[in-house]
């Protein structure tokens, strides 16, 4: 059974762990537990600070020779605290609904620091964007200028605006969560109706059908059905709202935990082909291109974090090298990471309550862990089916008091890893070894939830949502607070 040592990089830069201890920043798992309940988040603010500072720098040195803008992406963890943080280390926040537009700004983040996603935005987040002056608002369809044209001149200002594109990349991790193929919610698509993957021209990477030649994309042919494709139509409109909009970039985002850096090579292919045909038909230079997010992290021992700087350089160069064909100034060129920031500064904090054996047949049988949580406060293993690792970081002495050694060093068993929710799929570890004397009280920590667990906790079973506790080197604090049975009861306005 591996330890948090040797799986280093799952856990926080903060986390020191050996055969007799887990602590973070100093404290032990046990005392985190103690004085703030289970399940518990625990985010390692230090980490959040270094990782958001790393990739800003990271864009800045690949695009020396022009602008870089790095926003987080607010619906992989949202809280006032981590707005301030990446603020402070010159991210934007992208905010995508009412809830995260009204975090974002309570933590003192000014309207030209935020951007405005969504493809369902309701006239009041367009409002309050204007009104608030947004450095951005994206575009999630052909109708939406006219609508937020209409809400600006109504405030007497001008809105900028970006038109999100679907160019045709098919990535990402999960069907859930790859976002620029053709058939789905998101953008405006950048040729005519005819299917890209019939035209051969779309890019599947990484897919039994291979990806076409480079030269597919740069030929005439594309050039001239981009040219009069949904997505240039859009762009043109925009334009024609002038007085109402300023028309900022062009983006695109081609989904989430992408290990391949060839798809983003890809989407900015044809972003800058887009770029360069709106030029053609309308004489405009698109100031600016969004490529979105995206960048995989590790969850389990063998996984690959995406190497960002060496992404970020092969990106620039294929943007100068279209540049530089096409006679036209660099764009300024915007990222918007979520996952790669947060995720590995945080794990989850479960108490060990049931522990069953169950037999499988032909003498082979398995351990069912079950713990404090679940699906309600990490539901990626039952949407995406997510995989995740464990550690047990705190042992319970007989009778389940706190006490002992961290971990026993002798036999293991196969186990799975269970929550307490009504469900046989409410599952946090599917296959994992754990000490074989694994206990009621013993206390065991899932790495790498600093993204997607609390922002999609849910009160499944009318379970409480876990607080978020930050830990920094002064010591550790409530981020955003437990909820309680009053809370619960409060919503309940029935007689």
């Amino acid at each position: 059974m591996q330890t948090a040592e040797q799986n280093a990089s799952l856990w926080p830069s903060g986390v020191t762990s050996d055969a007799d201890s887990f602590t973070h920043r100093g404290i032990s798992a046990e005392q985190l537990a103690e004085q703030y309940g289970t399940p518990l988040y625990v985010m390692d603010t230090v980490d959040v600070a270094e990782r958001a500072h790393s990739f800003v720098q990271s864009a800045r040195d690949a695009f020396a020779n022009t602008t870089a803008h790095v926003s987080f992406a607010g619906k992989a963890f949202l809280s006032k605290e981590v707005a301030r943080i990446v603020s402070e280390q010159g991210m934007y926040v992208d905010t995508c609904t009412w809830g995260e537009m009204q975090i974002a700004l309570a933590a003192g983040v000014p309207g030209r620091r935020l951007v405005l996603h969504g493809n369902n935005k309701t006239d009041e987040e367009i409002r309050l964007a204007v009104e608030q002056g947004f450095d951005k608002i994206v575009i999630d369809e052909p109708g939406e200028p006219d609508r937020i044209a209409r809400i600006a001149r109504s405030l007497g200002k001008r809105a900028r605006v970006m038109v999100r594109v679907t160019v045709g990349v098919h990535a990402g991790g999960h069907e859930y969560i790859s976002t620029a193929h053709e058939d789905q919610k998101f953008g405006i698509a950048l040729l005519p109706a005819r299917s890209a993957g019939v035209d051969g021209v779309a890019t599947d990477v990484g897919s039994a059908d291979g990806s076409p030649a480079a030269d597919d994309v740069q030929s005439t042919a594309f050039f001239d059905r981009v040219a009069h494709g949904p997505a240039v139509q859009t762009l043109h409109r925009v334009l024609e709202l002038g007085e109402d909009l300023e028309l900022v970039g062009i983006h695109s985002h081609i989904g989430s935990q992408i290990h391949d850096a060839d798809a983003f090579i890809a989407a900015a292919e044809r972003v800058m082909v887009l770029r360069r045909a709106f030029y053609a038909t309308d004489g405009y230079v698109v100031p600016e291109i969004d490529l979105g997010g995206g960048y995989s992290v590790a969850y389990v021992p063998g996984d690959a974090s995406m190497d960002v700087k060496a992404t970020l350089e092969r990106i620039a160069a294929a943007i100068h090298e279209d540049s530089a064909r096409a006679g036209l100034p660099l764009p300024v060129v915007s990222f918007e990471p979520g996952r790669w920031i947060v995720a590995p500064a945080g794990y989850t904090l479960y108490r060990v309550g049931t522990v069953k054996r169950v037999a499988l047949g032909e003498g082979r049988s398995r351990v069912y862990v079950s713990v404090d949580g679940g699906m309600s406060d990490n539901i990626r293993p039952a949407l995406y089916g997510a995989e995740y690792t464990a550690e047990v970081v705190g042992r319970a002495a007989s009778g389940g008091a706190s006490g002992g050694a961290v971990r026993s060093p002798g036999e293991t068993v196969q186990a799975r890893i269970v929550g307490a929710h009504c469900e046989s799929g409410d599952i946090i570890v599917h296959d994992i070894e754990l000490p074989a004397d694994v206990a009621r009280g013993d206390l065991l920590a899932v790495p790498v939830t600093g993204a997607y667990g609390r922002t999609m906790a849910s009160n499944y079973n009318q379970l409480l949502r876990p607080a978020v506790v930050a830990v920094d080197d002064h010591g550790s604090h409530v981020m955003m607070r437990r909820e309680t049975v009053e809370d619960l009861l409060g919503l309940d306005v029935s007689e």
